[in-house]
């Protein structure tokens, strides 16, 4: 028998990409979304896995960084593998540590460009846009210690012209992200 892989996903904002992950293996008799972690209250991805019936909790900054609130977490809800879903904190290293090769990240850019510090949603998409690219698209890498470093698992493209604003940029990225982000999961989790 296949064990099932328990999946917990990090989010600190709408959750577009949360839910669309629920959603995706919602059928699955693989994979499980056990839990949903996000690093402040009030934000749409709350309401959108609570809606599809996961187990969501809020954790601040300063608990999500204290080793003794997170670990035993992640043990309650026997967390398998973690996916970060638009997450804005930085992970600590004991969780990169306990976690290694079970935790990826997606970012709205073809890094190693317009990654690391401050680059993050429509930061992203406006860096994009001054420089003129012709070309944007979306990365799921693997978590490190180095914001946005970790090594590069999926790329996928998509043409911009010099009439997009950062909207339409943004707009042309999340359709990668809703297209491929599980898929990419779903392999990572196979091949482990």
């Amino acid at each position: 028998m296949t064990k099932t892989t328990n999946l917990a996903i990090f989010v600190s904002g709408s959750g577009t990409n949360c839910e669309n992950i629920i959603k995706y293996f919602k059928n699955s008799d693989k994979v499980n979304v056990s839990l949903v972690v996000a690093n402040k209250s009030g934000i749409g991805a709350i309401d959108k896995s609570e809606k599809l019936g996961v187990k969501t909790v809020v954790m601040p900054k300063a608990e999500f960084n204290d080793s003794k609130k997170l670990l035993p977490l992640m043990e309650e809800y026997h967390i398998d593998f973690i996916v970060l879903a638009g997450f804005l904190l930085m992970i600590p290293d004991f969780l990169i540590e306990k976690f290694n090769r079970r935790m990826i990240n997606i970012h709205p850019a073809l890094l190693p460009k317009y990654g690391g510090k401050g680059m993050y949603g429509h930061h992203v998409h406006e860096a994009i846009k001054a420089a003129g690219e012709k070309e944007t698209g979306m990365t799921v890498h693997w978590v490190s210690n180095v914001c946005d470093g970790g090594e590069i698992i999926a790329q996928y493209k998509t043409a911009i012209s010099p009439d997009d604003t950062p909207d339409d940029i943004a707009a042309k990225e999340h359709i990668l992200e809703m297209k491929y982000f599980p898929i990419v999961i779903e392999k990572v989790l196979e091949d482990l």
